[in-house]
């Protein structure tokens, strides 16, 4: 869990570095899903990353004033409404949220539109994510055109629009050590459920099936969601990427590839495994599997402070591509299948993304045009794969054979740290939990 002081100390720190301005951040609208049912809430991760405030009907606002060296934490957010509560459960309101979240001041939503021109009048700058919703743009436009009309009377209207994010997706990519807490346990879950995804996987199962059981761990440890649409693939389903029906029956003979993570105080995990259905690889399997791991293992050997972010990436191709050469799926030398990308047949993602609030999270890959090098607390997967699909120029005891494997790892001080070790991904450990399965009761 992230202290209501850390969530203080993001503020003030996002203050500092606008200098001087009105920061705006709403927080994510609630969705209908139909007619007058939802989708289950899941907050704005910019809004949640400095405030820790989770309900909807909200906004953050940020003045800071450099020349005073103070800033000012406004929320705004929904009344309290004791009728509401009964049919939606709890609410803090305004005076409640300002003492439990530290903020500075508090106002009810409705006062937004009465409230902010005053806020951004005599301000050189606004900070916003524009062009992410059009009616904010709107909103946002229309309150710097009302302070713009009031010129006559000496007031002034902040002259630039600055796009929030830049700040934020650089506060966010460093990961503290509250946040690395929070995700080594989301992690542990992950783990857990891909243990039990293992052990309760037979022939003649759905895919859903299996989705239910990584469900079921998730949420019995605590975990509030999945972190994304999990995927559950057998057989050629695993030669799609983003594969999510998971409802085609598993067979023997076939591989199972998931890929699938919790969502625990917002922080995602992200972890991909591939076993057999019937608990032991084939001989082709085999050796696409231990292709990939070894290109994972080289990449994860690339993380460390100074290599750049492709580094790793690059590790795991020279390893698939040398692969692809030895087992006839590809030919030439390794730096000939490289440039002419012949390897993306079989591989066509790259190694990794950031991880952290969001599953592809915040932050930029390139600084300058160049690769950005790996710094201490960044936090990213690491994801080779191989997908064959049947073609004419290639073995058939090969086709329909899609596997990945993925950790998430964080860069340290002296390398780097697998969160996610605790999966089981070596062939003999995998096959040997696979074989302690009891028969179905």
């Amino acid at each position: 869990m992230i202290s209501v002081k850390s969530f203080s100390e993001r503020r003030r720190y996002l203050a500092s570095q606008m200098q001087k301005g009105v920061a705006i951040v709403p927080t994510a609208p609630e969705q209908v899903r139909n007619r007058d049912a939802h989708f289950p809430y899941r907050f704005d991760s910019y809004f949640y990353y400095l405030t820790g405030f989770g309900e909807p009907e909200a906004v953050l606002v940020i003045v800071a004033e450099a020349d005073k060296g103070t800033s000012k934490h406004i929320l705004f957010c929904r009344e309290k409404n004791t009728e509401r509560e009964i049919w939606d459960g709890f609410r803090y309101g305004p005076e409640a949220a300002r003492e439990a979240f530290e903020f500075d001041e508090t106002y009810p939503l409705a006062k937004l539109d009465e409230i902010l021109p005053r806020l951004l009048a005599d301000q050189s700058a606004v900070y916003f994510a524009l062009g992410h919703d059009t009616a904010w743009d709107t909103r946002v436009i229309g309150w710097v055109s009302q302070v713009r009309q009031q010129s006559r009377s000496g007031v002034t209207a902040p002259a630039e629009i600055h796009d929030i994010r830049l700040l934020l997706d650089e506060m966010r990519l460093f990961k503290s050590a509250e946040e690395l807490q929070v995700m080594r346990r989301a992690a542990e879950i992950s783990c857990g459920a891909h243990r039990r995804a293992m052990q309760k996987t037979r022939p003649g199962m759905n895919e859903y099936e299996v989705e239910a059981e990584l469900l079921h761990e998730f949420r019995r440890h605590g975990a509030q969601a999945p972190a994304y649409t999990s995927i559950v693939a057998g057989g050629a389903n695993a030669c799609v990427l983003h594969y999510i029906e998971n409802n085609a029956a598993l067979k023997a003979g076939d591989l199972l590839l998931i890929d699938a993570g919790c969502e625990l105080d917002g922080y995602a995990s992200d972890i991909t495994r591939t076993f057999p259905v019937d608990g032991k690889f084939s001989p082709a399997q085999r050796d696409l599997y231990q292709l990939v791991l070894a290109a994972q293992a080289a990449a994860i050997a690339e993380v460390r402070p100074g290599n750049s972010w492709d580094a790793p990436h690059n590790a795991a191709l020279r390893v698939l591509a040398q692969g692809f050469v030895d087992l006839g799926l590809c030919h030439g030398s390794v730096d000939e299948v490289i440039q002419s990308e012949d390897y993306k047949r079989f591989y066509m993602h790259r190694t990794g993304h950031w991880l952290g609030l969001d599953v592809h999270d915040a932050g930029e890959y390139k600084l300058g045009g160049e690769w950005r090098p790996l710094q201490p607390g960044m936090t990213l997967t690491v994801e080779p794969g191989c997908y064959i699909r049947p073609a004419d120029n290639v073995s058939p005891h090969f086709w329909n054979i899609g596997i990945r494997i993925e950790d998430d790892v964080t860069v340290t001080e002296t390398g780097c740290e697998v969160l996610t070790s605790a999966a089981p991904k070596g062939v003999a450990e995998i096959e040997e939990l696979m074989a302690e399965r009891k028969k179905p009761e």
